[in-house]
C-alpha cells in the first residue's frame, strides 16, 4: 500500500516563507562598534527577496555558486535566505584560510558572485586576482574598492544593489530537495580541501533535529548567540534552525574578542550560544577578572574540538553557565551527537556522559571498526575508528571524491573512540593524532584534558614524536597562565594518579600559544614540524 501523503519537497524557500509569515517578528541583532542594529525576520526576508532579484540580474540563473567572504551579520543572514531559496548554491568562504587556499576553494566551487564585507577588502584584494570564475563582487559596507576594480571584475555596493532591485516578491522556484543548497570545504589539514555539498533535504532535516529537546531544544523563546562563524559548516545550522522555530538570532560581526563577546552578552542576554572551546577559554579569563552576568544562558553548545572538563566546571561553578558538549564535522552538517545526560542519574554518572561527545543524534547511525576492519562492540571500553551514515552525512566529496574516506556506504570519520550500549560516544583521538607507543595507544586528548585542569596552565597540546625505543612518545606543549610559573615535575606528578604510568610524558615544552587552524582547532602538525626542526625548547623529565 502506498502512502497518500503529499510529496512536497523540503526546501530552504519553504523555510524562508515560514520564517517571514509565522516568525516575522523574530529579531536579528548584529553587533556594531557602538552597540547593535536590529531587523525582523520579516524585514530580512523582504531584503532577501530583493537580493535574489539582484543576483538574477547578475546572471545567477540556476545552481551557480554565490560565495560569501563575511562575518556573522544581518547581510550574511539575508544571503542564507536568498541564495539557496532562489535555487543557487551558497558557498561560505573561510576568511581565516591562507589566501592561496581561498583561491583554490573559490575556483573549485566555480563561484560566479562573491559577497565581501568591507572590513575584509584588503584581504580579499589579495585573493580576487586568482579567482578565475568570479565575475561580480558585492561589497557589504563602505570601503576602498580600488584594488578590486583593478582586477577587471564588476564591483557592486550591496545596499545600492538591493535598493534598486524589484520590490515584487521573488518567485522562488520549486527545487528537487536533493539539489545542493550550500557547499562547505574541509580545512585541508591532510591534503587539498574537499567540498561537501549540503542538499535542501539534509539542511532541513539537520535543522529539525538540532531543535529537538535532547539536542539543543532551541525554540521561539530563545535568543541564539551564533559565535561559531557563518563560514564554518553554515554556523552549525543555527541560522536556519532559528528561522524554523522563530528564535531571535544574535550575530557578533567582527567583535569576537572576549570583551566584544562579553558586551554582546550583557546587552542582549542570550539564552543559547554555540562556539568552539577556544572562544570560551578566552571569555573565562575575561569574566574572571571583569565579572558579568552569564546566567541568561540555559545552554552553551561547544564543539569543533574536545572541550576540557575543567573549562566546563569553571564556568558552571564560578559563573552558573551550563556547557553542553557536541560532536560533528563538516561531513555531518555538522551535528552528530550531543552530550545531554539521561534523567535520573546520580551526579557522577551524569558528569561522565556530559564530558563525552554525547549521544548519537536521531538517524545518525554509527559503528566502530578495528584495524582489521571488523566491527567492535558498543561496550563503552573497546575503541575503534568511528564510521557514520545518515541523511545529513555526505556520501562523497566535490568536485573530486576521496574513495578512501568511504566504506560500503559509511563515512570514515578518522576519529577513534568508544560507544556505550545506549549510544554515547567518547572520542579518544583523531586517528592521525593518536600516539602509538610500544604497540599501545595513548590518547593525546585525554592527556590534554587532564593537563588543562592544572591551575598554572591556560592550554596544553600533546603530540606524538619519534622515539628510538617505543616508536612514539608523547610531547606535552603547555601554555602558562599569566603570572604563573610552570613546573614540569609538578605537572607530571599531577598526571600520575590520573593515567597509567607508561602514558606519562617524558618530553615537555613551554610555548607562547597553541597553533590553531582557521576554525580554532589545535593544529598539531605545526608542533610536530617545529619539534622535528628543533624549534622547541624541550625538557626531559623522568
Amino acid at each position: 500500500m502506498r502512502s497518500t501523503m503529499m510529496d512536497t519537497p523540503l526546501s530552504i524557500a519553504t523555510l524562508v516563507r515560514h520564517a517571514e509569515r509565522v516568525h516575522g517578528d523574530a529579531i536579528v541583532t548584529t553587533a556594531t562598534e557602538t552597540g547593535s542594529r536590529k531587523a525582523t525576520f520579516r524585514e530580512c526576508s523582504k531584503r532577501a527577496s530583493k537580493l535574489a532579484h539582484a543576483l538574477r540580474g547578475l546572471g545567477v540563473t540556476s545552481d551557480q555558486r554565490v560565495g560569501t567572504f563575511m562575518w556573522n551579520n544581518q547581510e550574511h543572514f539575508e544571503a542564507y535566505m536568498a541564495v539557496p531559496a532562489m535555487g543557487a548554491v551558497l558557498h561560505t568562504l573561510n576568511i581565516r584560510l591562507p589566501p592561496a587556499e581561498v583561491v583554490f576553494i573559490a575556483n573549485a566551487a566555480e563561484d560566479l558572485v562573491v559577497l565581501v564585507d568591507a572590513s575584509l577588502l584588503p584581504l580579499f584584494a589579495s585573493i580576487l586576482p586568482g579567482c578565475t570564475t568570479v565575475e561580480h563582487v558585492i561589497v557589504v559596507g563602505k570601503g576602498d574598492t580600488t584594488a578590486l576594480a583593478a582586477t577587471g571584475k564588476t564591483i557592486h555596493d550591496y545596499d545600492a544593489l538591493v535598493a534598486a532591485a524589484s520590490d515584487a516578491p521573488f518567485d522562488y522556484p520549486v527545487v528537487d530537495e536533493r539539489d545542493a543548497c550550500a557547499i562547505a570545504f574541509t580545512s585541508g589539514t591532510t591534503g587539498s580541501p574537499k567540498g561537501v555539498a549540503y542538499s535542501h533535504r539534509s539542511a532541513m532535516l539537520h535543522s529539525m533535529q538540532l531543535c529537538l529537546g535532547d539536542a539543543t531544544g532551541v525554540g521561539s523563546r530563545d535568543r541564539v548567540l551564533a559565535v561559531v562563524p557563518m563560514f564554518h559548516v553554515c554556523a552549525w545550522g543555527l541560522p536556519w534552525a532559528c528561522m524554523l522555530v522563530g528564535a531571535d538570532l544574535v550575530l557578533p560581526d567582527r567583535f569576537l574578542q572576549p570583551d566584544g563577546i562579553a558586551r554582546i552578552i550583557t546587552s542582549e542576554k542570550p539564552t543559547f550560544a554555540g562556539a568552539v572551546p577556544t572562544i570560551w577559554t578566552g571569555l573565562l579569563q575575561f569574566v574572571d577578572k571583569n565579572p558579568i552576568d552569564l546566567k541568561s544562558f540555559r545552554m552553551v553548545l561547544v564543539g569543533g574540538s574536545a572541550c576540557p572538563p575543567s573549562l566546563m566546571k569553571a564556568f558552571e561553578e564560578r559563573h552558573g553557565m551550563h556547557i553542553v558538549h557536541a560532536w560533528g564535522m563538516t561531513e555531518t552538517s555538522p551535528l552528530g551527537s550531543v552530550a545531554v545526560a539521561r534523567d535520573g542519574l546520580d551526579p557522577e554518572e551524569a558528569w561522565k556522559l556530559r564530558i563525552s561527545q554525547g549521544r548519537l543524534s536521531p538517524f545518525v547511525e554509527a559503528k566502530l571498526v578495528g584495524p582489521d576492519g571488523k566491527e567492535i562492540a558498543w561496550d563503552g571500553a573497546t575503541s575503534g575508528e568511528l564510521l557514520v551514515r545518515g541523511p545529513w552525512v555526505t556520501a562523497s566529496y566535490y568536485p573530486e571524491n576521496d574513495l578512501e574516506k568511504f566504506s560500503d556506504g559509511w563515512l570514515r570519520t578518522g576519529d577513534v573512540g568508544t560507544l556505550t550500549k545506549d549510544g554515547y560516544l567518547t572520542l579518544t583521538d583523531r586517528a592521525k593524532d593518536v600516539i602509538k607507543s610500544g604497540g599501545e595507544w595513548i590518547s593525546s586528548v585525554a592527556l590534554e584534558n587532564h593537563l588543562m585542569g592544572h591551575e598554572t596552565l591556560l592550554e596544553a597540546c600533546v603530540v606524538g614524536v619519534p622515539d628510538d625505543k617505543w616508536g612514539e612518545r608523547p610531547l606535552a606543549c603547555v601554555v602558562a597562565k599569566p603570572g604563573k610559573d610552570v613546573s614540569f615535575a609538578e605537572l607530571r606528578a599531577f598526571l600520575a594518579d590520573k593515567i597509567a604510568k607508561w602514558q606519562l610524558p617524558e618530553r615537555w615544552a613551554i610555548i607562547a600559544s597553541v597553533p590553531k587552524t582557521s576554525v580554532g582547532k589545535f593544529d598539531k602538525k605545526v608542533l610536530r614540524a617545529d619539534y622535528a626542526a628543533g624549534k622547541l625548547d624541550v625538557t626531559t623529565v623522568d
